[in-house]
């Protein structure tokens, strides 16, 4: 018996695009996360040895902020209770010499959070933006 040749033969390509989406899942749910940290390029600055880093934290500004009398704490500049506009004051001098002085901000567990939010403002307010918070 002969075969009739067709006109128009139908290749079917569904089996094929199954084929295709498995292969992506497959590599998409195999692939490793530290495979693709660890080829990002982090650099860390060396350790200066020189003098400069004593200088540096001389130049650290420490606020301490605690439980006060009133209810917006205790603020405590170089050891001393100073009210908000007594630190802008202080924190303006500061700002004036260099606005990448480092500002450490030293806070209880029990100080209130107006205190802190009041230092952030002023520090903010003079463009002092390194400023790192701690609490004790």
């Amino acid at each position: 018996m002969a075969r009739k040749p067709q006109e128009n033969p139908a290749l079917d390509m569904t089996p094929m695009i199954d084929v295709v989406f498995e292969l992506i899942i497959f590599f998409v749910v195999t692939i490793k996360q530290e495979d693709l940290f660890s080829k990002l390029n982090a650099n860390r600055p060396a350790p200066s040895t020189s003098s400069s880093s004593s200088s540096e934290s001389d130049t650290t500004v420490k606020i301490d902020i605690g439980r006060g009398k009133n209810e917006n704490g205790a603020i405590k500049y170089n050891q001393r209770v100073v009210t908000a506009q007594e630190l802008s004051g202080f924190l303006r001098d500061v700002a004036r010499t260099s606005k990448k002085t480092p500002i450490v901000i030293n806070c209880t567990v029990d100080s209130p959070h107006k205190a802190l939010v009041d230092v952030l403002d002023v520090c903010y307010s003079h463009g002092l933006f390194s400023v790192s918070i701690f609490t004790m």
